[in-house]
């Protein structure tokens, strides 16, 4: 798989894009789903092809810091210093939407997430297009996200997304953190690539976390408590508790796998060790969901990462993708 994308690729996009299609590109995240934020047809297929609910707003992404007005009013200065400090980068930020911005975007909110991502090739894709891309993630709604171009052919088919822009597999692996600044407070309503502690120092102060919609009290991507989920059922939990469950439905004849930060060489079914390290564990989790989703397994059983600031994205991802959490 090419790690590039050609200039007469990005020129297919473009046109593609400007005709109302649909365009799966690049971030540093994951893959997105892409399709012109100012047509609400076109906005409309991301939704018909993912099976997404309309009511569920979509992230904006932009070039950077000097289109915010296009979309958004009464910026916070807040809004500037984080763009400042992380655009473009893994950072979602909720403002008050501007009058022409579509419902097809917002989910009939009066706000809308814009986002700078980091990718180059996306980067230069937007430089070029000059306006904003809906593009949530390049999935079935509320399955694993994406982290490479065949991920994304797996999912759609060509009369639904006529163009991949291959720009290999994303260096983060988990979705944008996304901040709200409406009425000027800042709110952390989903952790990601940028960690709260991050946000905090440069806004000199703390923030809320909310975990859930009824609490955000406003819909944005990836807060519903099914998502990113494999086909498999997974459990979560410790790995004396994994253990039980495995041992128990190995003998009853299911096929199991273990997926554990310590090899045990006791055990007589498959594992699969997970990194210690947070960021390759962000890296690899959908990757290897998706992979084991494909091997015929009747369970997955992930262990419990540590807990820590570092982990709280991964942590809020796979407590989504669980069917099922054990102590």
């Amino acid at each position: 798989m090419s790690n590039t994308t050609s200039i007469p690729d990005l020129s297919q996009a473009l046109t593609l894009l400007r005709a109302g299609e649909l365009v799966g590109i690049p971030t540093e995240t994951v893959y997105g789903l892409a399709a012109d934020a100012s047509q609400p047809a076109a906005v409309a297929k991301i939704f018909a092809a993912k099976g997404r609910p309309n009511d569920h707003p979509v992230i904006v992404h932009i070039a950077g810091v000097e289109q915010l007005t296009d979309w958004a009013q009464n910026i916070p200065d807040s809004a500037y210093q984080l763009a400042e400090a992380f655009w473009p980068g893994p950072l979602t930020l909720i403002l008050e939407r501007q009058a022409h911005v579509s419902d097809s975007v917002t989910g009939g909110q009066n706000t809308v997430g814009l986002r700078a991502p980091a990718h180059p090739i996306t980067h230069e894709l937007l430089r070029q297009f000059g306006g904003g891309l809906a593009a949530p993630s390049a999935n079935q709604f509320g399955h694993v996200s994406p982290t490479t171009a065949e991920h994304v052919r797996h999912e759609f088919t060509d009369d639904q997304l006529k163009l991949i822009l291959d720009g290999g597999a994303c260096h983060v692996g988990v979705e944008s953190t996304i901040v709200s600044l409406v009425g000027g407070v800042a709110k952390l309503l989903r952790p990601g690539g940028i960690s709260r502690a991050a946000i905090e120092t440069v806004l000199g102060t703390a923030i809320e976390h909310h975990t859930d919609q009824a609490s955000a009290q406003q819909r944005v991507s990836g807060l519903l408590d099914s998502h990113y989920a494999p086909r498999t059922p997974l459990l979560l939990g410790s790995l004396s508790a994994l253990l039980q469950v495995a041992s128990r439905e190995h003998s009853n004849g299911k096929k199991v796998v273990l997926l554990t930060q310590e090899e045990n060489t006791t055990i007589a079914y498959p594992q699969h060790k997970m990194p210690n390290n947070p960021t390759a564990y962000a890296q690899e989790i959908y990757a290897t969901l998706r992979r084991l989703d494909q091997e015929q397994f009747d369970l997955l059983l992930l262990e419990t990462p540590p807990q820590g600031a570092e982990w709280l994205a991964i942590h809020d991802r796979i407590n989504r993708a669980a069917q099922q959490k054990l102590n």
